[in-house]
């Protein structure tokens, strides 16, 4: 434990009994709170990142969600251990050997396109819920923005220029070879100190920006060459930018941790993945060797908390021949319809775009697929119904924030007889859902979770009157209106979002599967 107690004081970047740097600042550069920010259009700001741009002073959570995502639980171990040579060689040597070590630790031997898929699908989740509100007051509100950062650009680009509308990041960058990063920095080296001032004047030459926003004394060379320099102190209790103040909302972002890794939490994480994953197969097997009555009782007694709200209706008696209910429900992972199965207390089969071939062995319920023709669909769909209840979710795909993605309107036109379901979860350590990885494991990491829990809550049957066969009404305006009130229930918002946006922005393509040969499953599959 003694490593993790250093590299918690190295990363939080506080060097005790020197309070020197500290004080030339605010003897140099008056606080951030100080600085003017109307009428401010037409000018540049220049910030660094950590302790300035975001509230945190430590990058390793962000080397820490890289390694994990791209090389698994070993790479993060291997960061973990060298993360007290970092703080050494920060207390002894430099800001810049330190660094050097952990891009090393995090970068070396990986696809550099691994790297940027990364920092565009994961990071910017992490980023926007650290970002500093004094700092980001003004940087906001100029004309010109610029990032200085001791970050391997290649980390952070994505997220400023997106999200927080950076007109120019500079930041280290990293050398690579034959496609893979070496684990080593290139020239100039490690963007701190001089190097700092050296790429702002590179980039601005003799029109000195307006603005310079800093946390502490390695920034001072670069602050000084701007007109204006503010510090930003470090403060142990202030709340991040809302999510809502930001300039683009973060609707979809991917990878499996939930909570931002600290070399603490790193361990914890470290240690629980081999018992997670024993819990997560017999979690599993529970659900899918017991009887479906059972489920629910099983859940509970294993940690798996599943609370049902509404009045669910009762199953179709088979001797009426009446068509079966078709269970709306919002999709938050691939597990939506077992959930609703165990609410119910029985087995209701689930029409999907397409699951990973170990999912549906392990799956308790009968899955479908669709096959994206609307013929087809609707006669598979249609038959499905005389055979009982069924369950879709029409968004084709998960979406993990409070949002709700488009609703598809082919099940509005094939029944009358709809239940809209709100579904929502609870993870602590893992998501249950992959846009860039193999949805096989989705199931095993959600179950993975030290207590995961599911919300199913039953909302009214459709009335007649407001349905496509019943009202007269058209398919998209029952689909819009379901929406509308899954939503309400829910809190949450509604999108025209759809699955092509979410797996444009989060894998680069348009989530069409790909069928491999040999019954290889596909990395871009189901929801």
């Amino acid at each position: 434990m003694h490593f993790i107690y250093t590299s918690l004081i190295f990363f939080s970047k506080k060097k005790k009994k020197k309070k020197t740097p500290m004080a030339a600042a605010a003897a140099t550069f008056p606080s951030v709170e100080r600085c003017p920010w109307i009428g401010r259009e037409k000018e540049t700001v220049v910030a660094d990142m950590d302790g300035t741009l975001l509230i945190g002073r430590s990058s390793f959570p962000y080397f820490a969600l890289v390694a994990f995502e791209v090389g698994g639980a070993l790479r993060l171990l291997f960061l973990l251990l060298l993360s007290p040579l970092a703080a050494v060689l920060y207390y002894l040597v430099s800001e810049s050997a330190g660094i050097r070590v952990l891009v090393f630790a995090a970068f070396a031997g990986m696809r550099v396109s691994d790297i940027e898929s990364v920092a565009r699908a994961v990071l910017p989740k992490f980023y926007a819920g650290d970002l500093h509100p004094e700092t980001w007051r003004v940087f906001s509100s100029c004309g010109r923005r610029c990032v200085l950062t001791a970050n391997p650009r290649i980390m952070v680009e994505a997220f400023l220029k997106e999200f927080l509308g950076a007109d120019l990041v500079l930041g280290t960058e990293i050398s690579s070879y034959g496609g893979r990063a070496t684990g080593f920095v290139a020239a100039p080296g490690v963007l701190v100190g001089k190097n700092k001032a050296d790429a702002l004047e590179a980039a601005f030459g003799a029109a000195a920006p307006e603005i310079g926003l800093g946390d502490r004394h390695t920034d001072f060379a670069f602050m000084s060459l701007c007109k204006e320099g503010y510090i930003v102190p470090p403060k142990t209790e202030i709340k991040a930018v809302a999510a809502d103040k930001l300039p683009k909302p973060i609707v979809f972002h991917d990878g499996r941790l939930v909570q931002k890794p600290s070399p603490v939490a790193a361990l914890l994480i470290i240690l629980w993945i081999p018992i997670g994953f024993l819990l997560a197969c017999l979690r599993i097997a529970a659900g899918a060797l017991l009887p479906m009555p059972l489920v629910y009782y099983a859940f509970w007694a294993l940690g798996v908390r599943v609370t049902v709200k509404g009045n669910p209706p009762p199953p179709p008696a088979k001797s009426s021949g009446q068509s079966g209910v078709l269970f709306i429900c919002s999709h938050r992972t691939l597990l939506d319809p077992i959930f609703l199965s165990t609410a119910l207390g029985r087995p209701i089969p689930a029409v999907t775009y397409s699951v990973s071939r170990l999912s549906e062995i392990i799956s308790p319920i009968k899955t479908v697929r669709l096959s994206r023709d609307r013929a087809t669909d609707a006669a598979m769909i249609k038959k499905l119904l005389r055979e009982g209840d069924l369950a879709i979710c029409p968004e084709g795909t998960t979406c993990r924030e409070p949002f709700l993605l488009r609703f598809s309107a082919l099940f509005a036109e094939l029944t009358d007889e709809l239940v809209p379901v709100a579904m929502v979860n609870r993870m602590s350590m893992f998501h249950g859902t992959t846009a860039r990885g193999w949805k096989g494991m989705d199931p095993f990491y959600f179950f993975m979770n030290p207590s995961p829990a599911y919300e199913v809550t039953f909302l009214n049957k459709l009335p007649r009157e407001l349905t496509c066969g019943g009202g007269g009404k058209a398919g998209h305006d029952v689909a819009n209106y379901i929406q509308r009130v899954i939503a309400a229930t829910l809190s949450y918002e509604c999108t025209t979002f759809t699955r092509k946006d979410k797996y444009r922005a989060l894998a680069g393509n348009d989530g069409t599967v790909v069928e491999k040969p040999r019954g290889k499953p596909s990395k871009i599959m189901g929801c």
